[in-house]
C-alpha cells in the first residue's frame, strides 16, 4: 500500500473512536439529540459507520469512497455539537468557548477527508 502516513493516521482516529461508542456508549448517548428518536441505535450505527470508513481507508482502491463516506458522517452528526452547546447537560461541563470551537473543528475533519476523495 501506497497510501501517505496522515491517512493511516485519519483511519486510527475513525477506528477508535468507533470502538468508543461500544466502550462509552453513554458519553454519545448523552449528546445526541432529543430530537431524534432511537439514539441507542443511532449510536450503534455511528460507531459501526466509524470502523468501518476507517478500515476501508487503509485500502487503496477504496480509500476515496471511504473519505466520502466520512464527509456524510461528519455532516450527519454535526447536530451533536449544536445539541452539546444548548444543552448544559450535554456540554460535558466543557467551557463555552471549547463548544463553539467544535462546530469548526467538525469543517477542519471535512476538508482532512475531502483531500482523500480523489
Amino acid at each position: 500500500m501506497n497510501l501517505p502516513w496522515h491517512l493511516y493516521v485519519m483511519a486510527l482516529l475513525y477506528i477508535l473512536a468507533g470502538i468508543n461508542h461500544f466502550r462509552t456508549p453513554g458519553m454519545y448517548l448523552k449528546i445526541i439529540p432529543s430530537y431524534f428518536s432511537n439514539p441507542k441505535l443511532l449510536n450503534i450505527l455511528s460507531g459501526v459507520a466509524e470502523i468501518i470508513l476507517g478500515s476501508l481507508l487503509l485500502i487503496s482502491a477504496t480509500s476515496h469512497f471511504a473519505a466520502w463516506g466520512i464527509i456524510a458522517l461528519l455532516v450527519a452528526v454535526f447536530p451533536a455539537n449544536v445539541y452539546m452547546y444548548q444543552n448544559k447537560k450535554a456540554s460535558f461541563g466543557l467551557p463555552r468557548w471549547v463548544l463553539i470551537l467544535r462546530m469548526p473543528l467538525q469543517l477542519v475533519l471535512i476538508l482532512w477527508a475531502y483531500q482523500y476523495t480523489f
